[in-house]
């Protein structure tokens, strides 16, 4: 899903978020194949900037700068997955879970479409069948009035189910926020088969790890940081508790505050090979900034 035919994907997004303002709406109706970029820019004290212009970006493939021929900063819906740890490690913590999950329920929008997963050794879509995604805060609170943890950890089928699950939105930006240990003893799906699929997915995730000083918890922080940093997320690693609900309130404002690039790559070839991508930006009055966004895509053509 890396690659969007140009037409669909720009007027489907100019005329769903208004993203260029008062400008009529212009149809494109080129055949050739956009690479979208969900980009987040955040500061040394890392806060997530906002309002910068299409002139801070840079954007290189395989080390060769391209043309950014799209560029928006607009609020646009989201789709967000909660990838919530329900195993024995969690017993006692349904407070972060609960927090979290009402940062979330606090800051999103009418149209954004929301859901939840929670894992043990299995794993669990909390809405009905019904209803792949929902938007309303009283169901999000009902589904995690009901968590409740104990049994082993199955973090990499959870993940790749919730990916999965993600496809069926039809809103552009997508993101899974997932937290865990990393560690996994439950799975079918092995380690370097989440990770694959992150890498062929266009979701944005942040990981925050639910091990502290406070619970003796161990972790797996390399795991945790590949999920986020292959995606363009971040990965949080608490000290308590409060940190815990801190950083998911910190997420849920920080998603709505990115930027959608496009290009078409100068590599016209589609022969399936992963292309690395590097987003740079710089401005005059502002020191220290770095942009995260997906370290690369499949050159597939569709």
């Amino acid at each position: 899903m890396t690659w969007r035919r140009v037409g669909l994907l720009l007027l489907g997004f100019v005329a769903g978020a208004g993203a260029i303002g008062a400008a009529p709406q212009t149809t494109f109706k080129s055949d050739t194949h956009l690479v979208v970029l969900h980009v987040n820019v955040f500061d040394e004290g890392s806060d997530a900037v906002p309002d910068l212009p299409q002139a801070a970006f840079r954007v290189f493939e395989d080390g060769q700068p391209q043309e950014i021929t799209f560029f928006s900063s607009a609020d646009v819906p989201v789709a967000v997955g909660l990838v919530l740890d329900a195993s024995g490690s969690m017993i006692s913590r349904h407070p972060i879970v609960h927090a979290g999950g009402e940062a979330f329920v606090r800051t999103s929008h009418p149209e954004d479409e929301l859901f939840v997963v929670t894992f043990n050794e299995s794993v669990r879509f909390s809405l009905s069948p019904t209803l792949p995604f929902t938007s309303n805060p009283a169901v999000l609170r009902a589904v995690l009035a009901q968590y409740h943890a104990g049994g082993r950890t199955a973090l990499h089928d959870a993940v790749v189910a919730a990916l999965d699950h993600l496809e069926r939105s039809t809103h552009q930006k997508r993101v899974l926020v997932v937290l865990s240990d990393g560690k996994d003893n439950a799975s079918r799906r092995t380690r370097d088969e989440m990770l694959d699929r992150v890498k062929r997915s266009n979701a944005i995730v942040y990981t925050v790890s639910n091990a502290s000083r406070q619970t003796g918890v161990e972790t797996d922080p390399r795991l945790l940081r590949r999920l986020a940093d292959g995606s363009g997320g971040v990965a949080y690693f608490p000290d308590s508790d409060t940190e815990v609900i801190k950083n998911f309130e910190e997420i849920a404002g920080n998603i709505r505050r990115g930027y959608l690039i496009g290009y078409v790559p100068r590599n016209a070839e589609h022969d399936g090979r992963f292309r690395s991508v590097r987003v740079m930006v710089q401005a005059p009055d502002r020191k220290r900034l770095t942009a995260r966004s997906r370290e690369g895509y499949e050159a597939h053509a569709h």
